[in-house]
């Protein structure tokens, strides 16, 4: 397969991807008491939720962090960690969900997951603004901060590959989406949102490499908090695998399309 393809798919498409993603956007939130605000509410709800059981019931120890910047750190982690398990749970549904729309139109059904990945980044984008504000006020800005919208895109690339395979898969085994909210649910245990590298033992640090999250949560943290460029050669760990994934995905929604579209 030619690697240039998935990009060139992308590209082709950009202006059909972002009018639909924007239609999308504004129906998930039409007759919303709320509406947009559910954007900078569920993330500062769960921070604050995080924060409070690690400052104050576990009594985390922060090292030579203080509170505020501990706090921060949660953030920094837990903004992509959310962007990644919200294009998880809408590009696992893209396909099926949009049965009609693949057999009655001429719809490039090759960028329906990427269309779910683009929607589910708005709660990204806005936490990654209030986050780059709030270190910027508390003193965290480097020169790596930058760097942020590098490990971004890599982790788009991620999220779209693994939405290729997945949404395929939906289609046969109708147990994949509890199966994959489960697996979210773990990771949301074990991945370092609250906590950084040089906080777990030496034993338990080969663990994490399991983790494909532990690396972007790690480059984030490393940029925005820790001001530094991403340690442990993460960020070309990061560069390997997301482009590796997106175009093993991108190869397997091509081998899978021609057969799932009868069974939707």
């Amino acid at each position: 397969m030619n690697i240039k393809k998935p990009f060139n798919i992308i590209y082709k498409n950009r202006n059909v991807l972002m009018s639909t993603a924007m239609v999308d956007v504004k129906a998930r939130f039409a007759g919303s008491l709320l509406g947009v605000f559910w954007l900078l509410l569920y993330p500062i709800l769960l921070l604050t939720a995080y924060s409070f059981v690690y400052i104050y019931v576990f009594k985390a120890r922060f090292g030579e962090m203080n509170s505020s910047t501990y706090v921060l750190l949660i953030f920094a982690g837990l903004i992509p960690f959310l962007g990644f398990t919200e294009s998880i749970a809408s590009t696992i549904v893209s396909v099926t969900s949009n049965s009609s729309l693949i057999k009655n139109t001429l719809f490039p059904i090759d960028i329906i997951p990427v269309k779910a990945v683009i929607c589910s980044q708005t709660t990204q984008a806005v936490g990654l603004v209030l986050l780059l504000i709030a270190s910027t006020i508390n003193g965290h800005g480097s020169k790596y901060i930058f760097l942020i919208f590098v490990v971004w895109i890599f982790q788009i690339m991620f999220s779209i590959g693994l939405g290729w395979i997945l949404s395929c898969l939906n289609v046969y085994l109708k147990d994949l989406q509890n199966i994959v909210n489960l697996i979210n649910l773990f990771l949301m245990m074990v991945s370092p949102i609250a906590y950084t590298i040089d906080m777990v033992p030496e034993g338990l640090r080969p663990f994490l490499a399991w983790n494909p999250l532990y690396y972007f949560i790690a480059a984030y943290q490393d940029c925005i908090i820790q001001g530094r460029f991403p340690q442990n050669n993460v960020l070309w760990i990061l560069m390997i695998f997301s482009f590796l994934i997106f175009i093993i995905g991108y190869w397997f929604f091509c081998k899978m399309k021609e057969v799932f579209i009868d069974n939707i």
